[in-house]
């Protein structure tokens, strides 16, 4: 399964690589390919990846992360969007067998029948990405949604979206991101990578995140869609109260007006507070105050 090649990572077999194949990156897909083994090997121990794991890896570029994910797990699945990469890929992952590549866009695929069709489902998923930065959000909201089997999300990104997901209620960076990544799952940032060490390199630095699932939530809204778009309506103008979020997603009659009312007050939360002052919790108690008003988002 190994061979006496210098490994993928490394900044002259990814110029090699790239030479070969006569490869440019792609500003449409955001493509940056890292160049440190040290970081590979990094963000696999981050990710606690063993033999014991199968591994759904989200854009492999050229292989790098993959070959070092492949050295580690029972199986490695990678998902690349890019289709001038698959050859690529068949050449740089010819000595692992126990990798398979599929062309595909993460965002439009059944994930739950990917890994049904994959895996054997005797193993532990987990995910792993190195991500491009113009679409870190939407793939991890989607794979947070997805009714899917997997333990865990361990994910490179810009490090101020990083910040945005693991801050704390009353903070700057805290919004509907932080509040829907931190009710279904547990979230730190393991380590953060320069920007030096990426070909091109990008304008800003970039932090591994690890993203836990939860396996039994302490509390779970009566109606999660509903929870979520509560959520997005309310941080919709951050310099907003809540109260005036509330009306530009439920309405502005006065019936309507009044069931609000009642639902912040059961919640016991008050109407003149900004959304980044609550709690995962204070979210929960709201959205179910307000199903219990029969109140529908828009």
């Amino acid at each position: 399964m190994s061979s006496n090649k210098p490994e993928i990572g490394s900044v002259t077999r990814t110029k090699a690589i790239m030479e070969t194949y006569g490869l440019t990156f792609k500003k449409s897909l955001g493509q940056n390919f890292l160049t440190d083994l040290n970081v590979l090997k990094n963000i696999v121990a981050a990710a606690q990846i063993s033999a014991d794991d199968d591994v759904l890896e989200i854009g492999p570029g050229i292989g790098a992360l993959t070959e070092q994910l492949a050295k580690n797990a029972h199986q490695v699945l990678a998902v690349e969007l890019d289709q001038r990469l698959l050859p690529v890929l068949k050449e740089t992952l010819a000595d692992y067998d126990n990798v398979q590549v599929i062309h595909g866009d993460i965002l439009q695929v059944q994930l739950a029948e990917v890994l049904a069709e994959h895996f054997d489902g005797q193993h532990p998923v987990k995910i792993v990405a190195n991500l491009p930065y113009y679409i870190t959000t939407p793939i991890v909201l989607h794979l947070l949604a997805e009714q899917a089997s997997f333990s865990s999300i361990t994910v490179m990104m810009q490090k101020e979206v990083a910040q945005r997901l693991t801050a704390q209620p009353g903070t700057k960076d805290y919004g509907s991101l932080t509040v829907g990544v931190t009710y279904a799952t547990e979230t730190e940032i393991a380590f953060t990578v320069p920007k030096t060490v990426f070909i091109p390199s990008p304008k800003v630095d970039s932090a591994i995140v690890v993203m836990k699932k939860r396996t039994e939530l302490q509390q779970k809204p009566q109606n999660e869609k509903n929870f979520r778009k509560l959520i997005r309506g309310s941080f919709m103008h951050k310099r907003k109260s809540l109260w005036n979020n509330l009306l530009a997603l439920y309405g502005k009659e006065p019936e309507i007006k009044t069931r609000l009312e009642q639902a912040l007050e059961t919640a016991e939360i008050a109407p003149g507070i900004r959304a980044e002052r609550l709690s995962v919790a204070d979210f929960i108690r709201l959205s179910d105050s307000l199903e219990n008003e029969a109140l529908e988002p828009k």
